[in-house]
């Protein structure tokens, strides 16, 4: 079957592209699998330090497409818990993968993509993208993301997305706190090139992944749970190849290079 993505690696950074345009990348069963399987190719590989989650045409990604959404009025709850599952797999996937995962938008997120870029470390996006979570309007729920958005955004910057069910401008979006950067769309590109390769240059991987991990974990520990694993994961860290690099060359005053 033909894949509804593209990959390639350039210049240690990992292209990931939703490539469905005339379906507005819409998600469905296969581009969620396509996805999957592409961010563990990427995660397994060396050449790819940071990925890039992009995609071809206006829109970025247009949430479930028509043919899924035909399907949940004939499903049975077993086949729409297999469907939910494989969808929260990728949100749990790209937001505990141990590479920065960031997601450059050139049109709408809307729904179901919107939550994909919710759940991304770090978003940017041009200013004519609107971004919204309309589940509610058509009587289903956004469950799934839902759990990733109140971890980014709290409690009632979340009700106001996700019961209001408006659409709002990208500007708002970054004020809110669930993208990043705006934009101009001639820049959008260079710009997350360039930030991907600030990351790639300056930051150790390994600690960039363990600090990844941490925050994805501590959030639902209590203040001593959480403290005696931040000390767990501090005594591993000065441990590792990378820490033993970083402090030799800091106290010899030479440029580390990641």
């Amino acid at each position: 079957m033909e894949t509804q993505i593209t990959t390639e690696i350039k210049d240690r950074i990992g292209y990931i592209t939703l490539n469905k345009p005339e379906k507005r990348n819409a998600l469905n069963a296969d581009m969620v699998a396509d996805l999957k399987k592409a961010l563990n190719k990427m995660a397994a590989t060396d050449k790819a330090k940071v990925i890039v989650i992009r995609a071809a045409g206006k829109v970025f990604c247009s949430g479930a497409d028509l043919a899924s959404l035909q399907a949940l009025q004939s499903n049975t709850y077993e086949e729409n818990l297999q469907d939910s599952k494989s969808l929260k797999e990728l949100f749990h996937l790209i937001y505990t993968l141990p590479k920065v995962v960031i997601a450059e938008i050139q049109g709408h997120a809307l729904a179901g993509g919107c939550g994909l870029a919710t759940v991304c470390d770090f978003s940017f996006s041009v200013p004519e993208a609107k971004f919204g979570y309309t589940e509610v309007r058509i009587g289903f729920v956004p469950a799934i993301v839902k759990v990733f958005l109140l971890r980014k955004i709290g409690e009632g910057k979340s009700k106001e997305l996700l019961l209001g069910a408006e659409l709002i401008e990208a500007e708002v979006a970054k004020d809110y706190g669930l993208i990043n950067t705006v934009v101009e769309a001639e820049n959008l590109a260079s710009e997350v090139y360039d930030f991907a390769q600030k990351l790639i240059n300056q930051n150790s991987g390994l600690a960039m992944g363990l600090t990844k991990q941490m925050i994805a974990e501590v959030q639902g520990m209590d203040l001593a749970d959480g403290l005696e694993h931040a000390s767990k994961i501090n005594a591993k860290a000065r441990g590792t190849e990378d820490c033993q690099k970083g402090i030799a060359a800091f106290l010899n005053k030479e440029k580390i290079t990641w």
